[in-house]
């Protein structure tokens, strides 16, 4: 008998000619393609997700430095899951096995129970929604307090798009951020700036070149981020306005087979250390939901 694919169950949804396949464990995007051509850098059924490929960053995205934070007169310590940093990074779920709410042709409503557990003694009741139509793929999350008292919140999502280059540094990139977050060699914010004028500026599509980006942008002054190749395929990461954070990154740290393939462009609610600065953080209370919606779109250049 053969063993279980790293990612454990491979869920598939279709529309026209859209195709998308979904995994068990941390309920995330494995692939997406469009007429046949990958929209997404994902990786293959018999890998693991490497570099937060695909994944859902909940309850918290980006970085907690320490792993330590304070929460209604009680000190937390969190698991550091990126130990040569010292952080703990990327949130709670990205390894535990989700399970299907609801299966349709087009639609999959994936779900997990998030309980209480050391540095997070809370209980969640998670869902994301990927559903396929003709304007690409959406991806809900709700995430409902199921506890007595009151628990800090932020999602992200962490796709890496391509459009069929080799490497990134053909493709285009449109940003629409006033601002970065500058940060330490940890990846924690140390304080802002505006990008007008400097190598971070995007909010005028140009080619990636050479720059290499780890950036968390803000000041949003549109909800969608554009990766376009030399001949007009495009790819787009859209959000909601409850997204008000995109981190950008080209992959430069991955490992050298994966480096500077595709770009991730990742959503945010929150800024990265939020359970320490509160910035952007979401406070529910017991039996409080709260539904945010990204997703990709594919198509020719404009």
């Amino acid at each position: 008998m053969n063993p279980p694919p790293p990612s454990g169950h491979q869920y598939r949804i279709a529309s026209g000619d859209q195709e998308a396949t979904v995994v068990e464990v941390g309920g995330g995007l494995r692939t997406y393609t469009v007429a046949g051509d990958p929209v997404l850098d994902g990786y293959e059924v018999d890998e693991m997700a490497g570099g937060g490929r695909g994944q859902h960053l909940i309850p918290w995205p980006n970085r907690i430095r320490d792993g330590q934070y304070r929460f209604e007169d009680e000190d937390l310590q969190l698991a550091l899951t990126e130990p040569g940093r010292h952080n703990a990074s990327h949130g709670l779920v990205r390894w535990s096995s989700w399970r299907p709410a609801l299966e349709a042709a087009d639609r999959l409503v994936m779900v997990l129970d998030l309980h209480p557990q050391p540095g997070y003694p809370f209980s969640l009741g998670l869902s994301v929604e990927y559903r396929l139509g003709a304007g690409g793929l959406s991806v809900a999350t709700t995430a409902t307090n199921r506890g007595d008292r009151a628990c800090p919140y932020g999602v992200g999502a962490h796709p890496y798009l391509t459009v069929g280059t080799d490497l990134v540094d053909a493709a285009r990139l449109h940003v629409p951020a006033q601002t970065r977050l500058e940060a330490d060699d940890r990846g924690i914010p140390t304080g802002s700036t505006a990008v007008d004028g400097t190598p971070y500026d995007f909010r005028t599509a140009r080619p990636i070149g050479d720059a290499v980006l780890d950036t968390a942008y803000t000041d949003l002054t549109a909800n969608d981020a554009v990766l376009v190749a030399p001949d007009g395929r495009q790819a787009t990461v859209w959000w909601d306005s409850s997204y008000r954070w995109l981190m950008v990154f080209t992959g430069d740290t991955l490992d050298p087979g994966r480096r500077r393939k595709g770009v991730a462009l990742e959503p945010m609610t929150c800024a990265p250390n939020a359970f320490v600065t509160g910035d952007g953080l979401r406070v529910l209370q017991p039996e409080q939901s709260w539904t945010t919606t990204w997703g990709i779109a594919a198509g020719p250049g404009r």
